[in-house]
């Protein structure tokens, strides 16, 4: 007579706290606030470095989160440059 299992779960992520941490962390478009599925592959995220008056790098940096549906439409770019000009103006232009 065979036993039936429970189907192995996942190995839980545990950090260096020993505290479980998610292996997923859901993003949202920085255009259109929608969530970013796991599943839409032509997504990207983009880190923009943060520069002092000397135009060396100051170790901060704004992250901005693209979807598929906004890349295949070809306006990513125009939207990171308006989406950056309002960060810029936001922070007096000392970014």
């Amino acid at each position: 007579c065979r036993h039936k299992t429970k189907p192995n779960k996942l190995a839980d992520m545990i950090n260096s706290q020993g505290k479980t941490v998610d292996l997923y962390i859901p993003r949202k478009c920085s255009i259109t606030g929608k969530l970013i599925t796991p599943k839409d592959h032509s997504s990207v995220q983009i880190n923009v470095g943060h520069l002092d008056n000397n135009g060396r790098y100051t170790g901060q940096y704004t992250t901005y989160a693209f979807s598929g549906m906004i890349r295949h439409k070809g306006e990513a770019d125009a939207f990171m440059q308006d989406l950056w000009a309002k960060k810029k103006k936001s922070a007096g232009g000392n970014i």
